[in-house]
């Protein structure tokens, strides 16, 4: 019988510069999470995000997710647009996370919800940390995105 495929380790990403935050976008692309997942920190200036993931480096067919969490360091204020926060049950989709740089080192961070939505973050730099959590389970299927 031969043996099982070891486990992929969980995934672990810092980011510093705009670069590292485009590899962190692609690790949270169609990320799920509940409006009540989001919490922003003022006193220590953070901004968390608990996520189920989809895991698109996993080679299982039909795909996995993975509990995750992101968090953005040197939050200086949070803004939403299209989004319901006093929802705290509605499920949001993330499509990317972009920066635009502003007074370096900082600019905003908008994290691009599907349905026409946003969370944008005023840093004063960039810092961010996405961890999994915990085992993968398989999703229902690969997320599906219109061709343009």
């Amino acid at each position: 019988m031969p043996a099982a495929a070891p486990a992929r380790p969980p995934l672990r990403l810092l980011a510093q510069d705009p670069d590292d935050l485009t590899v962190l976008s692609a690790a949270l692309q169609d990320a799920v999470a509940r409006v009540g997942d989001i919490r922003f920190e003022p006193a220590s200036r953070t901004l968390t995000l608990a996520v189920n993931r989809y895991r698109w480096e996993s080679a299982e067919p039909g795909g996995e997710r993975i509990r995750a969490a992101v968090q953005f360091g040197g939050v200086l204020g949070v803004r939403s647009r299209n989004l319901r926060r006093e929802a705290a049950d509605a499920v949001i989709s993330i499509l990317s996370v972009g920066f635009t740089p502003g007074e370096p080192p900082g600019g905003v961070l908008d994290i691009v919800l599907a349905g026409g939505g946003d969370l944008q973050a005023d840093l004063e730099c960039i810092d961010a940390a996405l961890s999994d959590l915990g085992d993968p389970w398989p999703a229902r299927g690969a997320p599906k995105h219109e061709e343009s």
